[in-house]
């Protein structure tokens, strides 16, 4: 006799007939063994139900981009330049993201120049985590009282963010003394400023961002002489929202009652100098410059007043490490 093989269906017969709700019942018919043509129409079936899910999804996913762009929760840290990708810099800007010199500014600042203050100051540097999640070009924004400030800022920042970091200087006093240009260049990576309204250099903290160099800005336009913040002007806000960065707050404590201006070295006894950086901040949708501005300046001032009698009454004994 011949046994006809048996198919898939055939092999859940004996587990039906073992149950106990099929013991008492009368025998049916075996199934039917299923025809290629059968197959064939429960496979048509099948991928024209695959069809329409897929038509469905699809027409949902119109329905939702016609209607708009889904909002994020939180706006990301990192600049939209970021996912754009980053201009080539220009033959006038490639030294701003030369690696060999951010690695002689690594030593100059985070070696010798950081020892230096540590022997003149008592430091206490503040980070929050959301200014280590930064990643690409940004604008720090703080106010200014000393020429410690740039220095302070450059080395109290985490090395991943600070490594192409450019300070804007005045063109007149430090980039037409040449030995001075030499100077700041090497310590601060900079740029010039023109103080004059020649407009020579105009556009070119713009074309830094564009090529990935984050810059700080000291928005007072110079140094306070009374140590008292003043307003901060809306350019760098403009210069933020322009190109899609995010700002970051900085506040510099204590450098004015450490080298106020016209002195050329810190006061003896190590006086007290702090740091503090805040969140990262976007542009809100619909908000002016100005209204920006304010913003940040507000941020500034509350790191002031949050932080100032902590670091001012450290000791050298108390000094936190950045």
């Amino acid at each position: 006799m011949t046994r006809t093989p048996q198919g898939p269906q055939d092999d859940l017969q004996p587990e039906a007939q073992a149950d106990p709700q099929h013991r008492g019942a009368q025998p049916s018919e075996p199934p039917q063994s299923e025809t290629p043509l059968s197959m064939g129409a429960r496979a048509s079936a099948a991928a024209s139900a695959a069809s329409a899910a897929a038509s469905s999804a699809a027409s949902a996913a119109s329905k939702r981009l016609s209607d708009g762009p889904i909002p994020r929760r939180l706006q990301s840290l990192s600049s939209r330049m970021r996912a754009e990708g980053w201009e080539e810099p220009g033959p006038d800007l490639k030294k701003y993201r030369s690696q060999w010199r951010a690695n002689l500014r690594f030593v100059l600042q985070r070696v010798l120049f950081k020892g230096l203050v540590r022997s003149l100051v008592t430091q206490t540097v503040h980070v929050p985590r959301r200014v280590k999640s930064v990643r690409g070009p940004y604008v720090l924004v703080s106010n200014h009282t000393s020429h410690l400030d740039a220095p302070l800022l450059a080395q109290s920042l985490p090395w991943a963010q600070a490594r192409f970091i450019s300070t804007g200087v005045a063109r007149d006093y430090f980039f037409d003394v040449w030995y001075r240009r030499i100077f700041v260049r090497a310590l601060f990576n900079a740029f010039p400023i023109d103080r004059d309204g020649s407009r020579q250099n105009a556009g070119f903290s713009k074309r830094l961002l564009r090529s990935g160099v984050p810059i700080i800005v000291f928005p007072e336009g110079g140094r306070q002489q009374s140590g008292v913040t003043a307003a901060f002007k809306p350019g760098a806000a403009a210069l933020a929202s322009s190109i899609g960065v995010p700002i970051i707050p900085a506040a510099i404590i204590g450098a004015h009652e450490a080298m106020p201006k016209g002195r050329n070295w810190p006061v003896p006894g190590k006086p007290p100098v702090g740091v503090v950086f805040g969140d990262p901040m976007m542009a809100r949708e619909g908000e002016t410059v100005t209204e920006y501005m304010d913003r940040v300046h507000d941020a500034v001032l509350a790191l002031l007043e949050t932080h100032r009698p902590q670091i001012l009454s450290a000791s050298p004994a108390r000094r936190s490490t950045p």
